[in-house]
């Protein structure tokens, strides 16, 4: 058989897999479909239970895995560097860093900006200090440790879930404070007005947690705009072509800026785990906004701290691997092989990728089902209010069955909604852990607002009492971010949902409450 020949047999064989393969999901993961795809699964109340959230793909991300396993090319290559492309071009931001987790992306986002390579007055080192909340999860505060710096907390507002920016100036220590991280709760986007200016005022670096939100879009005046320096989004902007990015000029007096979360910081991540808007089933990414050097730095603490950005499989892009000389290294030591920093190895693998460059496609369809699932719960729980408050988006000061009501700022959040948080309120008969019970009882995922408040988690309490210093309380209380630990829950919004699991959940929590 000659080499033609074997090539277009395995040819013929590949395709004929990748056919199998697409019959066997279509088969098989029936459960996995859009809530909107007539072949999913149908839902049989008290029978099938209503995850809070879960995997939701076709068939088109099953072949796609398969055929890039049978490549086996398997470390991140071709397809990583186009979804970092596609999802760079999506959000509209310099680059985007493939990593294995969420987790990772925010050690990475906050390592780059520890390097040698950044001025000194920018560089954060240990014992500086990093802005963030009190509730949240975990992984968005971890990292601030991880690099030897000190997060220094403020409280959360119960009502959006995100941080309380009035209190941004009394976490403020000059020569010491060099960044804000936090995240955007549930798909809720934080004030950004507020805490771009806070960091404007004083130099400081903004990392956006922007796992739970992808898909989220912020709305201001363009004047406020060009105030706070988000020029890089009014570019973009003003040339007209891009899906998030735009100006609303319908009221020329006051033309209007949208641009989606993980946009208006320095750094943003994103995670691909399977709760998360997209799914790779492990991965995340750091979005390196609009200063192309950080790439570079977030790109070397990735691939194990080298100084080379060679891609796998790839030598001397630079076309002078023999002739650098860093360090006290000898002149011409192999650059694949130097390191200027103390890094990872956090690649995720290019199957990954492939998945979730199907994925993307599926975004926008994503986005809209998370917003129209998030309503019906609202509308079919809105005669509950006498027993929950329900969240708002940051901006909002009311809703109806007309939509939601604004505050005088101009600013307005267009949430793609993680979750739905509700708040049981103190007056009624029955705390969130009960409640929590029942829905499990009866199959309906659930979940609190993650880790509550992170500052009474086990590990933070032994924290404090190993290492005083290790973290700075800006307050004496954290009142809201205890309202969320001991009254707030949140269900699913997730695209996997179909209205009659919804309703299914209305009428459980319904019941729960009239038994009362």
């Amino acid at each position: 058989m000659t080499s033609s020949e074997i090539k277009m047999n395995s040819s013929e064989i590949k395709t004929e897999i990748l056919r199998l393969t697409r019959e066997y999901s279509r088969l098989t993961h029936t459960e996995n479909r859009p809530g909107a795809d007539p072949q999913r699964a149908t839902f049989v109340p008290g029978q099938n239970g209503v995850p809070y959230a879960g995997r939701v793909f076709t068939e088109d991300e099953v072949e796609a895995a398969v055929s890039c396993t049978l490549d086996f090319w398997l470390t991140l290559g071709p397809e990583g560097e186009a979804f970092e492309t596609e999802l760079a071009a999506l959000l509209g931001v310099k680059h985007c860093l493939l990593v294995n987790s969420g987790s990772s992306a925010n050690l990475v986002a906050i390592s780059a900006l520890t390097t040698h390579k950044l001025p000194d007055h920018k560089r954060i080192q240990p014992g500086d200090e990093v802005i963030t909340c009190a509730a949240g999860f975990p992984t968005t505060v971890a990292p601030i440790l991880q690099v030897g710096a000190v997060p220094v907390f403020i409280d959360n507002d119960p009502s959006t879930g995100n941080v309380r920016v009035d209190q941004l100036e009394a976490a403020y220590a000059p020569g010491k404070t060099k960044a804000v991280m936090m995240a955007h709760t549930l798909g809720n986007p934080f004030d950004f007005g507020a805490v771009i200016a806070f960091c404007k005022k004083y130099d400081l670096w903004l990392i956006e947690d922007n796992c739970d939100a992808l898909g989220c879009t912020y709305t201001l005046p363009v004047a406020k705009a060009k105030a706070l320096g988000l020029d890089h989004l009014l570019k973009i902007a003003e040339q007209g072509n891009h899906p998030f990015i735009h100006i609303d000029d319908s009221n020329p007096a006051t033309p209007l800026l949208t641009a989606p979360t993980g946009t208006f910081g320095d750094l943003s991540t994103q995670s691909f785990y399977p709760p998360h808007h997209l799914t790779m089933g492990e991965g995340g990414a750091v979005s390196i906004i609009r200063r192309p050097p950080l790439k570079t730095y977030a790109e070397s603490f990735r691939d194990w701290g080298r100084d080379c950005w060679c891609p796998s499989g790839k030598d001397n892009t630079c076309n002078k691997r023999f002739q650098w000389q860093l360090g006290e290294l000898p002149d011409g030591f192999d650059h694949k092989y130097i390191y200027s920093h103390l890094g990872f190895n956090l690649k995720p693998l290019d199957p990954q990728a492939a998945i979730g460059r199907k994925q993307l496609k599926k975004l926008p369809a994503f986005i809209e089902a998370r917003k129209q699932n998030w309503e019906q719960l609202r509308r079919g729980l809105a005669d509950l209010e006498e027993y929950f408050e329900f969240s708002l988006p940051t901006h909002a000061t009311g809703w109806s069955t007309n939509g939601f009501t604004w505050d005088t700022s101009g600013h307005r959040t267009d949430c793609s909604w993680f979750g739905f948080m509700i708040r049981v309120r103190p007056t009624a008969p029955f705390t969130h852990s009960q409640l929590g019970q029942h829905l499990d009882d009866h199959k309906i995922g659930n979940r609190m607002l993650f880790g509550g408040n992170l500052l009474r988690q086990p590990v933070f309490v032994q924290l404090r009492k190993d290492r005083p210093n290790a973290i700075r309380m800006a307050l004496d209380s954290y009142p809201g971010a205890d309202e969320i630990m001991n009254t707030a829950l949140f269900l699913g919004t997730f695209p996997g949902l179909t209205p009659a699991m919804i309703d299914h959940e209305i009428n459980i929590i319904t019941r729960f409450v009239r038994s009362f």
